[in-house]
C-alpha cells in the first residue's frame, strides 16, 4: 500500500517509519492493510496469539475490544492534521461468536464527524469471513500540546 509521504501526524509517522508504533499496537500484532482518509475508512489486521486466550481456548473479550479500539481510532486519526489527536471517549463492543487465535481483520469507519466529537463503527472478522465482534465508539478531537 502506498501512502503520501507528505502526510504527518501520529498515524502517518508510524506508517512512514518516522515513529515507532505504540506498544499496544505491537502487542496486538497491528498491521495496516488499507486506509482511505477521504472516506474515513480503514482495514487492519491483528495477530491474535495464544497468549490472548481465556480458559475456554478462545480470545478473551478485552483483547477483542482493544483490537476494535485500535481499528476505529486510526480510521479517524488518519484524517487529522499532525497537531490533532482523538482519544476514545466511549467504546461499546458486542461479541458475536468466539474468536480463535490467528489473523483477525478489523474494518472501521467514521459514521459522523463534528468539529470535536466523532462517531465511529466497525467490526472484527475471523479468517472464515464472519464477524466475531462489532463496536461503536465516540472520540473527541483535541489539539496535541
Amino acid at each position: 500500500m502506498e501512502t503520501d509521504p507528505h502526510r504527518r501526524g501520529p498515524f502517518w509517522d508510524v506508517v512512514a517509519g518516522r515513529a515507532l508504533p505504540p506498544p499496544s499496537a505491537v502487542l496486538l500484532g497491528w498491521e495496516l492493510i488499507e486506509v482511505d482518509p477521504e472516506h474515513g475508512t480503514i482495514e487492519v489486521a491483528f495477530a491474535a496469539g495464544e497468549q490472548f486466550v481465556n480458559p475456554m481456548g478462545v480470545i478473551q473479550g478485552g483483547f477483542l475490544a482493544a483490537m476494535l479500539d485500535e481499528t476505529l481510532g486510526p480510521a479517524l486519526i488518519a484524517t487529522l492534521p499532525e497537531n490533532r489527536f482523538a482519544p476514545t471517549l466511549d467504546l461499546h463492543v458486542q461479541f458475536l461468536r468466539p474468536a480463535h487465535p490467528g489473523r483477525l481483520v478489523g474494518r472501521g469507519r467514521i459514521v459522523q464527524r463534528g468539529k470535536e466529537v466523532c462517531f465511529l463503527a466497525g467490526e472484527l472478522v475471523a479468517p472464515h469471513g464472519k464477524p466475531v465482534a462489532v463496536a461503536t465508539a465516540t472520540a473527541r478531537i483535541q489539539t496535541v500540546r
